[in-house]
């Protein structure tokens, strides 16, 4: 717990890490958001208040249905000079663990995208894709096997199930 840098470690308070919205996301801190006129300070301080009390509302959800709620990521826009949640809030865009086998210091088991993710690194898809981005060219998509797709979609299923309580 605390400002552990173990694998897995709670932290004792969430925390706001912004990025940039790029082909590759760039960390920013307030200084340079102000700077760059990205948002002014009141927008920056309402996206951290804002972005953290979604984490902890999302969080609770998970924790009754049996989950812990790794992570986070909110994508916001400025639409008509109002600040708009750009994305929607599903197994893309959060890291979900089941709390019945999740243990500091492991890799946890996963209820989101990173199936999909460990599969690609370890079959050098990402580098492959990550080098075309960076070169300029179209990426080649790869087949991906019956078994990842099956396994990523009863994950999503369980994980809608148990954070809704509806079946699918």
């Amino acid at each position: 717990q605390g400002t552990d840098t173990t694998l897995a470690a709670k932290l004792l308070e969430p925390i706001f890490d912004p990025t940039t919205k790029s082909e590759h996301d760039i960390p920013i801190d307030k200084q340079k958001a102000l700077e760059m006129k990205l948002v002014n300070e009141e927008q920056y301080l309402w996206l951290e208040k804002t972005s953290i009390e979604i984490y902890k509302k999302m969080s609770e959800v998970a924790d009754k249905s049996g989950f812990i709620l790794a992570d986070l990521k909110l994508e916001f826009g400025i639409l008509d000079g109002k600040i708009t949640l750009g994305d929607s809030i599903g197994p893309d865009e959060y890291r979900l663990w089941p709390k019945e086998t999740y243990q500091v210091g492991k890799t946890q088991e996963s209820f989101d995208k990173q199936i999909l993710r460990d599969w690609l690194t370890e079959n050098g898809y990402q580098k492959q894709f990550d080098d075309s981005r960076d070169a300029g060219k179209e990426p080649v998509p790869p087949t991906i096997p019956t078994e990842i797709i099956q396994k990523m979609t009863n994950r999503y299923v369980i994980a809608y199930e148990k954070l809704t309580g509806h079946s699918l």
